[in-house]
């Protein structure tokens, strides 16, 4: 059994790492790379043997801009042994490989844990944080303004699955995006391409060169994105969703000029998650009211 890391653009290994992933979360890296929306800020950290994967802690450079301040967080994911060499204390190892590795060379590591292992981080010195999650104000939502129904192009449609130019228009704006939130990813194109690359829940409109990323469920609309070249109001976003809605959640913080218009809620995670941190610099998340971003999440 050897240490290995960084190997994403090894094609064996990489498919040894994939067996695994999809073995315990269901999916694959394969196409991601392939497709060319790996740019190197993934760094897998495992255990190997015989060409295949025992166990695995996932590095990710994370640069945000948080509230004017430039900062560098390290996201911990893709925690995971195969079930034949559990409680052998591989995951630790590769956890204290990883804390050494990057401890006082980055703000702080960070990662969303599950509910079963809230023991096994606090002994590896990580503290259990809070976020906050915004909610529009039921005030604020009555006052808004719709602008249905408009002209196609004063609203935000749906981008079709089919329409790959569109999809490559979307893909080149998110490079471009101006910081659209308190707590914005700066290097967001690989983990936005892995939830979006395909067009998922994008929405486009013309008429502001803007778009955005979320999902209505019924009456309730959860805004995942803002991708944009200018920073906009987030009450001219609101008046151009071109359905109703009686609750709508952010997928992110807003910036300070737009949360009047929401109500700050601490958020622990809920039945998904906690937020482990080491690194004072990640009290601030807490202390500033912010939310890691959705689809940052590694």
């Amino acid at each position: 059994m050897q240490l290995i890391r960084d190997y994403m653009r090894n094609d064996p290994l990489r498919r040894a790492l994939d067996d695994l992933t999809e073995q315990t979360f269901g999916f694959r890296f394969e196409r991601w790379v392939r497709d060319g929306y790996f740019e190197g800020d993934y760094l897998p950290f495992s255990y190997e043997q015989n060409g295949r994967i025992l166990a695995n802690v996932s590095a990710n450079r994370m640069r945000f801009w948080q509230n004017g301040r430039d900062r560098l967080y390290i996201q911990l994911g893709t925690v995971m042994t195969d079930p034949a060499f559990r409680r052998q204390g591989l995951a630790a190892s590769l956890m204290k490989t990883v804390l050494e590795e990057y401890e006082g060379r980055c703000d702080g590591i960070y990662l969303f844990g599950d509910l079963s292992a809230l023991g096994f981080y606090k002994k590896l010195g990580f503290s259990v944080g809070l976020q906050y999650r915004y909610t529009l104000r039921e005030e604020a939502r009555q006052q808004l303004r719709p602008l249905f129904p408009a002209r196609p192009e004063a609203v935000f449609q749906r981008i079709a699955p089919e329409d790959l130019p569109a999809i490559q228009r979307y893909r080149e704006a998110v490079r471009q995006s101006a910081v659209q939130s308190a707590l914005e990813q700066v290097n967001k194109y690989g983990l936005q391409m892995f939830y979006t690359a395909g067009g998922q829940n994008v929405f486009f409109c013309r008429e502001l060169d803007c778009y955005v990323v979320m999902e209505p469920q019924g009456q309730e609309l959860c805004l995942k994105s803002i991708i944009c070249r200018e920073k906009l109001p987030l009450e001219q976003i609101l008046q151009r969703i071109p359905f109703p809605f009686n609750q709508l959640t952010l997928g992110f913080a807003p910036c300070g000029e737009d949360a009047a218009l929401f109500t700050a809620s601490p958020f622990g995670g809920g039945e998904d998650y906690r937020f482990f941190f080491r690194g004072k610099q990640l009290k601030s998340i807490e202390q500033e009211k912010l939310y890691f971003p959705e689809l940052s999440h590694a």
